[in-house]
């Protein structure tokens, strides 16, 4: 690791913006959130200087990876975060599910590793170091911030993700997720810090309208749509033999992601059953969790061993390699905050069917896929029957849905792409221009 080249992006008067990012989940061989916030800061620090405070659990990882252009200082903050991870997983009974507990169990932790980052970078904030500090993780607007309120220059927080309500018609799974403690959710407004982190936030980078709904009272005028996601286009792409639905089937359709309640996998496969215009087609999913021996379980009541097809956990380049291959995204997910793996589909050039509701609504709406009404459980896998159908029958209209979806990926979502965006937002507080959303991920 080495510190990037000064000259390459600077503030407009010649000198380079020095950023001390946050990131205490930052890990470039850890799913989900610890490789989007490696992503995020790696990218970052090809538009700017960055110094990265990460948590001492990290450590192996990136050296492992030695990134290039990037400082990272490793906190340790083990005597209080290591005691009570264990108990978050006693509690939650593991780590696949409820993740309201594991968010509450967070709070002193994090608290704890902002501290630590105080302690070792105050002497270098004070004098004048650093143009501003970005906290890009953790990304729950429920963990407040501890140096929000010490800093002399600009601090910005996210993306930021959460909020998102569980839908009525699906109580029973919230209980087997184990989400009983989420009711607590809005004690976490009141707990030390956490008004105090948006009156002092300067911008608050947001995660879809179920966000910024929740974020905007907390800082008029400084909060703008920005979701979290993105994807790595030397992975993700869509260099594919056969555009999506282009040939004359049969036709395959992907499902990835855990197999947990919220993610609904069964919908997927259910829609599969005693559905005879989908004979023929198959479905395969890539994964493994709580679920799966309920999947083989539908499997067989229904006879689908030659339709449904159980791939197993997959790296990223395999799963990549399987989009570019494969026709329709299938994601039934019903509480699903982010949804990188839909734009990744939609970057491979897949045509993807998503719920109507949260982040893969937005992501696929405007015809950049299809989106199913959320009804209840029989409702709603009759909605997925129907679409899947639809594109078989339609497959022409289904692959320009992805041709669609593919554009939006590529024109926003790459992570050099989300690090401009994220530069120009830097340079207007550093300039003393007023926040304003700049509209590019409507």
């Amino acid at each position: 690791m080495v510190e990037a080249d000064l000259t390459r992006e600077s503030d407009g008067n010649g000198k380079r913006l020095s950023v001390l990012l946050l990131a205490d989940d930052c890990n470039p061989e850890w799913p989900s959130l610890p490789i989007v916030g490696y992503k995020y800061a790696l990218a970052l620090g090809r538009v700017a200087r960055v110094v990265v405070a990460t948590h001492v659990r990290n450590r192996e990882n990136i050296l492992k990876a030695a990134p290039q252009g990037v400082e990272f200082v490793f906190l340790d903050n083990e005597r209080i975060a290591s005691p009570l991870h264990k108990l978050a997983l006693w509690l939650r009974g593991g780590s696949e599910v409820a993740w309201s507990t594991n968010m509450i169990m967070q709070y002193l932790p994090y608290l704890a590793f902002e501290r630590e980052a105080w302690k070792h970078f105050r002497k270098a904030l004070r004098a004048g170091e650093f143009d501003l500090v970005h906290r890009i993780t953790p990304m729950t607007p429920t963990l407040p911030s501890y140096i929000a309120g010490k800093l002399a220059v600009p601090f910005v927080i996210g993306p930021l993700n959460g909020n998102l309500p569980w839908p009525r018609e699906f109580r029973s799974e919230q209980k087997r997720e184990r989400e009983r403690l989420r009711v607590l959710r809005d004690v976490a407004k009141h707990l030390p810090y956490a008004r105090g982190t948006y009156r002092n936030a300067a911008l608050v980078l947001a995660g879809f309208e179920h966000t910024m709904r929740e974020l905007r009272p907390l800082a008029p005028g400084r909060v703008v749509n920005f979701p979290e996601i993105g994807y790595d286009p030397a992975i993700f792409h869509a260099a594919r033999k056969v555009p999506a639905f282009g040939g004359p089937g049969p036709y395959r359709f992907l499902f990835a992601g855990r197999l947990v309640p919220y993610k609904l996998p069964d919908v997927a496969v259910l829609a599969f059953a005693g559905a005879p215009e989908l004979a023929g087609h198959s479905l395969h999913i890539v994964g493994d969790g709580p679920e799966m021996p309920r999947l083989r379980e539908i499997v067989a009541q229904h006879g689908l061993e030659d339709t449904v097809h159980f791939e197993g956990r997959r790296s990223q380049a395999e799963l990549a390699g399987m989009m570019r291959d494969f026709d329709g995204f299938v994601f039934p997910s019903i509480r699903e905050l982010g949804a990188g793996v839909v734009i990744e589909a939609m970057a491979c050039g897949m045509t993807c069917f998503v719920a109507d509701y949260g982040a893969p609504g937005h992501l696929a709406g405007r015809g950049r896929g299809v989106t199913v009404p959320i009804r209840d459980h029989s409702g709603y896998v009759a909605q997925f029957r129907q679409v899947l159908a639809g594109a078989v029958a339609d497959p022409a209209t289904a692959a320009a849905r992805a041709t669609v979806g593919q554009g939006y990926a590529e024109a926003l979502y790459p992570w050099d792409r989300k690090a401009q965006e994220t530069l120009a937002y830097y340079r207007d507080l550093l300039a003393g221009r007023p926040v304003q959303d700049r509209g590019d991920y409507d």
